[in-house]
């Protein structure tokens, strides 16, 4: 190599490799500060966009998580409700079968008769009341309902549709009314006079067979097998938000691990590079000055 006083080869071998070493000690440092080992489209540009798509896709499933953990509190909710009116039909059965017992007079009649009543008036109250987010879930008014469980816009794959079979109304009318229990006149005062066998206008105890508290017996069990059908669809559809909500999670873990893999930075490995980027920067440093004395040897040949 010719020795030249303009032009310093060495300087400027030793300066860029100064500038690299420099630049890995930077990246290294970043990766580790940031915990990634993507921090720019520049560092990795496929893995950069594939890490945004997927980041894209777990605050998607988050969001059909949320809409699934709603979905099965909403039907929850249901489900209480309807254990509070079995509860309360239940009892009315109790008690019309007592009724049924011939040894009772109309004093003891109108007692039944009145806690009968209050039994039917509060299953009007639950029915009246059982929402969720504004929504009335007893009343027959809710039509069928789509949960979004998924991220797509695939209805099929993406939606659990639940039937307005599941939001039938759970009022006194709508349970003994001729649908259902059988009865024609399906009003509280009438259900509570053909469950008692006491007139509470007149009274006095009824005489008609329709109105005789044994006749009433099938007529609640229709009653109570209603409301365990209903509760049964009630129970499958949340066997199916429960898997969705099952589906969501192994989906969340899966593309978590996957853009780990991607994007986490290796603590050991940016530490190692860390500190063989840093030797090579003091080792070029030093070297630098060394390699800019070296045009000055060309004044012992003067």
């Amino acid at each position: 190599m010719a020795l030249t006083i303009n032009t310093n080869l060495s300087s400027l071998i030793v300066q860029n490799n100064l500038t690299k070493s420099t630049n890995q000690l930077n990246q290294a440092i970043e990766r580790m500060t940031t915990g990634y080992k993507i921090n720019h489209a520049a560092d990795n540009a496929a893995g950069y966009s594939i890490a945004r798509n997927w980041e894209a896709q777990l605050g998607s499933l988050d969001v059909a998580a949320d809409n699934a953990a709603t979905g099965a509190d909403m039907l929850a909710t249901l489900e209480d409700n309807y254990a509070l009116v079995s509860s309360h039909v239940q009892r009315v059965r109790d008690l019309t079968e007592q009724a049924a017992n011939g040894t009772y007079g109309s004093q003891s009649l109108a007692a039944i008769n009145s806690e009968i009543t209050a039994r039917l008036q509060e299953i009007d109250r639950i029915a009246a009341n059982c929402e969720f987010n504004g929504q009335k879930m007893m009343s027959g008014s809710l039509s069928s309902l789509a949960i979004q469980v998924g991220i797509d816009g695939n209805a099929d794959k993406s939606q659990i549709t639940l039937s307005d079979n599941l939001f039938k109304s759970g009022a006194v009318s709508a349970l003994f009314g001729s649908e259902v229990g059988g009865l024609s006149n399906a009003t509280i005062a009438e259900v509570a006079k053909r469950c008692s066998g006491y007139d509470v206008a007149n009274h006095k105890k009824t005489t008609a067979d329709a109105e005789k508290p044994t006749a009433m017996l099938s007529v609640i069990d229709n009653v109570i097998n209603e409301i365990s059908s209903r509760v049964t669809t009630l129970g499958a559809a949340q066997n199916r938000i429960e898997s969705a909500i099952e589906s969501i999670g192994v989906q969340t873990e899966n593309i978590t691990s996957s853009l780990s893999t991607l994007r986490d930075a290796d603590v050991a490995t940016e530490s190692s590079n860390y500190i063989k980027a840093q030797i090579l920067q003091q080792a070029s440093a030093t070297l630098l000055a060394t390699a800019n004395q070296t045009p000055s040897i060309a004044l012992n040949l003067l």
